[in-house]
């Protein structure tokens, strides 16, 4: 069986990776010639400021008594410069978005999983091509700019990364460091003779990045006072630097301006998903070469932005965030990025319209230069009779395109020259995506092929080894034989046809996979031919109502990713199964109990997603009840005569008490020294990583009685919950722990109503004691209803909170009783230990259901591990790569998902049974148990 388990984590972890290769491969290629427009530019520097997290409704609404926000920039775009929003795209994390405001190509997704601070793809970007770049602001974002550059000409000033501090009083420090840094820079380069004349050259680039808003809007909200003083800041720095730079190079007219954000960010301090108030960023330009702005009696937009912020009489220019770049590019005379896809947005531009035909000229062909690698790049890894090119922009009718092109800008008929780009960029963006999904139905249906196998194989496995529908059956050597020589030449052939292609090694394992997993289904033949006959004897009717009853349940499983209301119907379901099946007559009582947990489980999903409004008094009280709790449990334990009781056993409870009611003390006076801005207190983070540390060890030193050590388990990990919630979902693990212990209990009786076996003492029944192989029994079909009772549970552990799927729903409040400075990996860390622990729970509890019902686990897991590959291949389906982002983002995220929860469940499973039947041996009389 241990080869059955590598099989089955290998085959999914190549599921898993396959989506990334599939849907989300680097889109860059490198090889094509710099681009740049033959006539002079209109500016000799360009100055680009980022608020970091800044909203486009936050700077551009006035407030509540009719004042500008922003004074500054509101008058500039009233009456020097252009406006728009800059519309960005998932994932909305700092990285990708400055990626694609610098060098005008969006990051794929993957980019994210490579942390923020390398440079996971070498690119080209504004900063390269200029002659020199200066840039101020934040550790993370800056040097990727510089390490992605030829020669030594981006230079580069950075605050330490300790200063990006959450709880700190006032992060609008940040900016002002900025700001400060660069007035001093300039007083310097009067008395440096290199400096001076470095910064009076063409070509140069000032780069401002403001981290203090988005640092204000996760740690306060963007509704808050901080936020909107931090935008006020901005704006006065903003002028400040504005009126030094003119004054520097003497008012001489030859400086651009560009503010603009990377990303926006809820109501509830997060960003990374696709919300509006995510993608929706602003964009102000004035200076140089700049549009002044344009009155206009009435413009179009389907939102109803311009009444409320009381512009609709200025013409608004949307942009998508890659546009920025070529608009940089053109503005100071360089070549345009070479990997970038944004399209020139000329409406920004004052300058001659062959000034304008000409940079859009050099727009189309430098997106078409990545058009041509591209598709040489794919003809060289096809066969040639077996490849299709993309007929829209074949050799012919590009040669075409351009000397059309050259034609009207000759005859300066320069409307129509910009005309004929702009549909020559759209022909070469749509050829560039084309190539780079060339492979996609071929790699996809592979995938599918080995999920159905893989699926099948388990199924036939379950039958064989754990039911009683099937007699052995004698195999027949030379029949297997000819089979194992029959797939092994099909994956040969698969292979070579592979070779010549010279494919990445990842194609050999897509498409291979299927050959193995196939054969070991076809192997069992006789096994299937068996079992036609045997279920045809059995009633047609049963056995199809309960076929669709499991589909139906699997449908629900996979509607509860998107609604998560879905698990609230499921749970009330659940809730009258003692009464569908008749069991509440034998245990009245706990039928009772049952179905009141069902109920108030059912509640959760209902709430708001976790996070949005922290409410602390409700952490508290979660303590609070676990303590309550746990004092009932531990005196009827003392009451019960239990010869197996130990006093020392007793202390370990006590410890465990006393580190929940610590927890407690912790979230409430750090909320209430970082509510006063007195930061993290070193004494609470001190007790926070103590109590994480020492909760698993304290709990392996309970004893392993069934009831005592999950008692046990739920102590040690409130006690790290606590930490972990800022609202409402500190009561989930108690509800739902309640559930579970019921659910024990509930099996017991369902073992006896179904007359499967003896019913257990269970407060005497040990883990340890490991149960004889002899006694395990065979499946029957309510072990399919318990395994179906588990992965609902889990999926309820995952989204009973929240919308885990979803990057955004994530709240950085909760880790604050352990660090408030930015560190994306062990914030990450800490928040993906909350999601476990409720997973952790249920787990135990289906170890305590498989042990005390006399079944292996492995057979159990068997069926859940169908149950899971059945929603992992209807999200595999589901994934887009096109659509509103924010769809893209939610079903990468379930397949993700679904995936590292079947992965996940193998690991948990291991987990369960370590915390359930290991025991740290503290040295003591020894005990003989019956």
């Amino acid at each position: 069986i241990p080869v059955f388990i590598l099989a089955g984590l290998l085959v999914h972890c190549v599921f898993l990776v396959s989506i990334f290769d599939i849907y989300f491969s680097s889109p860059l290629v490198h090889g094509m010639t710099p681009q740049q427009t033959p006539l002079p530019p209109p500016a000799k520097r360009l100055v680009l400021f980022v608020a970091d997290g800044l909203r486009a409704d936050s700077l551009y609404e006035l407030n509540s008594n009719g004042t500008p926000r922003a004074p500054y920039l509101r008058s500039i775009l009233e009456n020097n410069g252009s406006w728009g929003i800059s519309h960005t795209r998932v994932p909305t994390e700092s990285r990708p978005g400055h990626v694609a405001l610098i060098a005008g190509f969006y990051e794929d997704v993957s980019a994210v999983a490579k942390g923020w601070k390398e440079n996971p793809v070498e690119f080209d970007s504004v900063f390269n091509e200029s002659k020199y770049t200066w840039s101020w602001g934040s550790p993370d974002i800056l040097p990727m700019f510089a390490k992605g550059a030829t020669g030594d000409h981006v230079y580069t000033f950075c605050y330490a990364a300790e200063s990006e501090d959450f709880g700190a009083e006032d992060a609008a420090k940040l900016d002002i460091w900025v700001f400060d840094h660069v007035k001093s820079f300039f007083n310097s380069s009067r008395s440096n003779q290199t400096l001076f004349s470095a910064l009076n050259e063409d070509k140069v680039v000032l780069f401002l990045h403001l981290l203090g808003i988005d640092t204000n809007g996760h740690a306060h909200r963007p509704n808050s006072r901080e936020y909107q003083e931090n935008i006020k800041q901005v704006d006065e720095g903003v002028k400040e630097i504005a009126s030094l730079i003119d004054d520097f190079y003497g008012n001489d007219g030859k400086t651009a301006f560009i503010l603009t954000s990377d990303h926006g960010m809820t109501d509830w301090g997060s960003h990374g998903a696709g919300h509006p108030s995510e993608t929706l960023t602003p964009l102000i330009v004035w200076g140089a070469g700049v549009n002044h702005p344009q009155e206009v009696t009435s413009q179009f937009f389907e939102d109803n932005f311009l009444k409320e912020w009381k512009l609709e009489n200025l013409k608004r220019i949307d942009v998508n965030q890659a546009d920025i770049a070529p608009l940089m590019a053109s503005l100071i005379g360089v070549p345009f990025p070479l990997n970038s896809v944004g399209t020139l947005p000329l409406e920004y531009l004052n300058s001659s319209a062959h000034f304008k035909a000409e940079s859009m000229f050099t727009n189309a062909v430098q997106i078409l230069e990545q058009f041509k690698v591209k598709m040489s790049q794919k003809k060289k890894t096809t066969l040639s009779f077996l490849f299709t090119p993309f007929k829209p922009l074949c050799d012919s009718e590009q040669i075409n395109l351009l000397k059309k092109i050259r034609l009207y800008i000759q005859q300066q008929k320069y409307d129509e020259a910009v005309a004929l780009c702009k549909t020559l960029i759209n022909l070469a963006l749509e050829g560039l995506s084309y190539y780079h999904t060339y492979d996609r139905l071929f790699l996809g249906l592979s995938i599918a092929v080995g999920f159905v196998g893989w699926t099948t194989y388990v199924v036939l496995v379950i039958i064989k080894a754990h039911t009683n529908l099937t007699k052995t059956v004698p195999s027949n050597e030379k029949k297997s034989t000819v089979l194992f020589y029959g797939f092994a030449s099909a994956g040969m052939i698969i292979a070579f046809f592979l070779f010549i292609q010279t494919r990445p090694w990842t194609y050999y394992v897509y498409c291979l996979l299927p050959v193995p997993v196939w054969y070991a289904v076809v192997r069992e033949i006789p096994v299937i031919q068996d079992l036609a006959t045997n279920v045809l004897s059995l009633h047609m009717g049963q056995s199809i109502g309960f076929l669709l009853v499991c589909l139906l349940g699997i449908e629900i499983l996979v509607f509860s990713f998107f609604y998560r209301s879905a698990l609230t119907v499921g749970l009330l379901v659940f809730a009258g199964w003692p009464v569908i099946t008749q069991l509440w007559i034998q245990a009245k009582t706990r039928a009772l109990i049952w179905t009141l947990l069902c109920v108030l489980l059912a509640i959760f999903p209902l709430m708001p997603v976790v996070g949005r409004e922290p409410n602390i008094p409700l952490v508290i009280a979660a303590g609070l009840l676990t303590l309550l709790i746990s004092l009932f449990s531990l005196a009827s334990l003392c009451k019960s005569e239990n010869k197996y009781r130990d006093n020392e056993d007793l202390k370990v409870y006590f410890y465990q008490m006393f580190s929940v009611a610590l927890s407690t003390y912790v979230v409430s006076s750090t909320h209430n020294s970082l509510k006063n801005k007195q930061g993290l207190p070193v004494m609470n983070q001190i007790i926070s990583w103590i109590t994480l540390v020492s909760s698993p060890v304290l709990l392996l030193l309970s004893p392993t009685f069934l009831f005592q050590r999950l008692f046990s388990i739920l102590l040690s990990l409130m006690s790290t919950y606590l930490l972990l919630s800022t609202g409402y979902e500190a009561l989930f693990p108690l509800a739902l722990f309640g559930l579970m212990f019921v659910w024990i209990n509930m099996e017991q009786e369902a073992l006896q109503h179904y007359g499967l076996s003896f019913k257990p003492k269970l407060a005497v029944f040990n883990f340890t004691c490991a149960v004889d192989i002899t006694q395990f029994r065979q499946l029957h079909l309510d072990d399919v209803r318990r395994s179906f009772f588990f992965v609902f549970f889990i999926v309820t552990a995952f989204f009973g909170t929240g919308n885990i799927a979803s990057i955004n729903s994530f709240d950085p409040a909760s880790v604050y009783c352990f660090l408030t400075v930015f560190s994306p990996f062990m914030m990450g860390g800490l928040l993906l230990l909350k999601v476990a622990i409720p997973f952790v729970l249920v787990s135990c509890a289906f170890e305590a259901v498989q042990v005390t019902t006399q079944l292996s686990s492995k057979s159990l897991f068997l069926i859940v591990l169908v149950i899971s590959d059945i929603m992992a291949l209807h999200f595999f389906f589901l994934v887009k790569d096109y659509g509103s982002w924010l769809d893209i983002g939610t079903s990468i995220s379930h397949y993700v998902l679904v995936m590292s929860l079947t992965i996940f469940m193998m690991v948990m499973n291991g987990l369960a049974q370590l915390l359930t039947t290991q025991r740290l041996g503290i040295p003591r009389r020894t005990k003989h148990h019956s």
